[in-house]
């Protein structure tokens, strides 16, 4: 593939933004001030009309109505709020690094990113799903409030919020103590019992690795994924074990994006498909020390930094950039190739970045994606991405460019056709008919349930 860097193009990330041009008034300012007026006062007298005659409901749905479109029911255990919305009375403390409180507010989504009118942009902290998920399954469609209907069972437990918040304790049984509690009530109620919770699922917000302290080490926050009972049921998370896993199911890391109508989704789509990129490849990260498995990034870090056709955006000492969504989207956006290494663990929430924008992922091992995220992406890891082997000295720019300009818009094509099922659609969507992240994780849970039933039958 022959390649010219091109000139650097901003993208438009907001899809609300407002046209710049003005309207012009007409000169005759009198006569629309009185239509408008006459309008208002009309309007008024039909609404005090209805009110009178016609009484609204007390309560106010958030969502139109929407119908179940596949083929399962789950049910939503209604815990104790020390298990899930309790918490977040405490969200100063809820991360040892981090004051949560603004990420936790809109159902976890954090802070909107446009400030006026309804948005489906926030900036949301990549340890956030299990409140997201919570929130869209409660407004669910194919959600049933009787149990004796469902299929699968979601007990909504804030599993990461609290182990970020026990990071430091000492008494390892009392940083363990709620995850306890939570298994003891749940295995406690008539529907576990059924199957011995094989149709029960938790989703966390956190990697797998925070829940799976042995006896004779303190790394991991707590023993949940260690306890016999949680091994019987299926745990989803940002990144599962991939060795001792088996109950363990990747679901994507959340990402900015949380469409309230399939219109956006498919705005955005065409959007990141038509934007100028004119950067081979990109970076977005920071250097690590100490770990085996982050020690690619120096290099990354080298090669980007030294060749015309890269551009990096280096985090390093808390540096704001990075923390920016538009600035981190924007370098993507202009990029045809993202680089994906691993960081202090596995999978990074910038892969999902990175598809978001429409740019094709550079991974260095096979567990940042391959092994983690089995129900949302293709059989072909090569039709959406690059694989190369960090054992290697591999000169990142020579190999990119020996990929030709039609497997790239091929590869491009295909991440972005991804791009719906590794999205979390906004909790009060409406006119959103497209499988999202959630909906992809139930009917696989679902689909799982049944044949783990029938086995112990």
């Amino acid at each position: 593939m022959t390649y010219t860097k091109l000139r650097q193009v901003k993208i438009d990330l907001w899809l609300e933004k407002k046209d710049k041009e003005k309207e012009k008034y007409p000169k005759n300012k009198e006569t629309i001030k009185l239509i408008i007026l006459t309008l208002l006062l009309f309007c008024s007298v039909c609404s005090l009309f209805l009110i009178l005659h016609f009484p609204f409901p007390t309560e106010f749905t958030a969502s139109l109505p929407r119908t179940c479109h596949h083929n399962f029911t789950v049910y939503v255990y209604d815990l104790p709020n020390e298990f899930n919305i309790g918490l977040l009375q405490n969200c100063r403390h809820l991360n040892i690094y981090t004051n949560m409180c603004p990420h936790v507010s809109n159902n976890g989504l954090g802070q909107p990113l446009h400030r006026s009118g309804r948005t489906s942009w926030f900036a949301t902290h990549q340890f956030i799903a299990e409140m997201i998920f919570h929130a869209r399954v409660e407004n669910h469609p194919c959600r049933t409030r009787n149990p004796h209907n469902a299929d699968i069972f979601y007990v909504p437990f804030y599993g990461g919020l609290y182990a970020s918040s026990v990071f430091r304790e000492q008494n390892l049984t009392k940083r363990d103590e709620l995850a306890v509690r939570l298994v003891d009530y749940i295995s406690d109620q008539r529907w576990w019992r059924r199957s011995n919770g094989r149709d029960h699922f938790l989703a966390i917000g956190r990697t797998a690795w925070d829940f799976m302290r042995s006896s004779d080490t303190d790394f991991g926050a707590n023993i949940l994924m260690q306890m016999p009972r949680v091994m019987n049921m299926s745990v989803l998370t940002v990144e599962r074990q991939p060795w001792k896993g088996d109950n363990h199911f990747g679901i994507p890391y959340p990402s900015y994006f949380h469409p309230y109508t399939s219109a956006e989704m498919v705005t955005w789509q065409n959007k990141v498909r038509r934007v100028e990129r004119p950067n081979l490849f990109s970076f977005v990260g920071g250097p690590r020390k100490g770990l085996e498995k982050a020690a690619i990034r120096d290099e990354l870090i080298r090669q980007c930094a030294g060749s015309s056709h890269c551009e990096l955006l280096k985090c390093e000492n808390g540096g704001s950039r990075c923390h920016d969504p538009m600035t981190v989207l924007g370098v993507m956006a202009r990029s045809r190739f993202c680089l994906q290494a691993p960081g202090d663990s596995f999978t990074r929430r910038s892969t999902f970045d990175a598809i978001l924008a429409g740019c094709i992922p550079v991974f260095f091992s096979p567990h940042t994606m391959y092994t983690q995220y089995l129900w949302y992406l293709p059989d072909d890891k090569r039709s959406y991405s690059v694989f190369m082997d960090e054992k290697n000295s591999t000169q990142i720019e020579q190999e990119l460019l020996r990929i030709s300009e039609s497997e790239v818009v091929q590869m491009r094509d295909t991440v972005i056709d991804l791009i719906p099922r590794l999205t979390y659609a906004h909790p009060n969507a409406t006119n959103y008919d497209l499988p999202d992240a959630v909906d992809v994780a139930l009917e696989a849970l679902a689909k799982q349930a049944r044949a783990k039933v029938m086995v112990s039958l």
